[in-house]
């Protein structure tokens, strides 16, 4: 018994399953927590099938609930329950299902219908769950209830949260906007008091925000 799924890319070599939560209520908002982790998707490279394992075990906890080998046909990995769930970067292409006739002989492969998927829960809800189950040092925190906004709406002084490399975000003040000589053709970006040199902050690329959106904290 059980609530199944299995988890694959397009090229269907890796098959990653959960013995539960396998409704896509629980599979999208594990691909956004991955994505706002900034971690590597699974069609990159290892890293990414690793992580994602690191995010759903943490979820879990003990050690029969997860699972990860070769993929081998769709009609052979579907596990029943939920499917096999096929992701390009970390977003669902397509939720497989065996198709069986009026005999119960399987006849084939098929998209799920909406009417089929499972909303039990709140995507937010699992977005939390998932960052409390992680260490303490890799959480994303107030990051997650941050308002996103166009960055062409940055104002000065805004708090901005920026990624650190492999330790979440943190949060940074938007002290400038980048001038005709900005690095890498941001001008007119805002950037924020990060890395500084002789008190200047318009410097370093990595200051700048080149996203089309970003996260602040609520402004007062």
């Amino acid at each position: 018994m059980g609530n199944r799924a299995v988890i694959t890319t397009k090229e269907r070599k890796i098959g990653l399953y959960l013995h539960w939560n396998g409704g896509r209520d629980t599979v999208a908002p594990l691909l956004k927590y991955c994505e706002l982790q900034g971690y590597r998707p699974p069609s990159q490279d290892c890293y990414g099938w690793a992580r994602m394992c690191q995010v759903m075990g943490n979820f879990f906890g003990g050690s029969l609930s997860l699972g990860i080998g070769s993929y081998t046909t769709d009609r052979q990995m579907d596990p029943g329950d939920n499917g096999v769930y096929v992701i390009e970067g970390w977003r669902i292409a397509d939720h497989l299902r065996t198709e069986y006739d009026s005999d119960w002989n399987p006849i084939g492969m098929r998209s799920f219908e909406p009417s089929e998927e499972e909303d039990w829960h709140k995507f937010n809800e699992m977005l939390h769950a998932f960052d409390e189950a992680m260490p303490e040092g890799l959480r994303l925190g107030d990051f997650l209830d941050a308002p996103e906004i166009p960055t062409s709406e940055v104002r000065l002084g805004d708090k901005v949260w920026m990624r650190e490399y492999e330790s979440g975000y943190k949060l940074f003040e938007v002290v400038g906007f980048g001038a005709d000589d900005a690095p890498r053709s941001l001008k007119g970006a805002p950037f924020v008091n990060r890395y500084e040199h002789d008190g200047d902050y318009s410097w370093n690329s990595n200051n700048y925000i080149d996203s089309d959106t970003c996260r602040i904290a609520p402004r007062e």
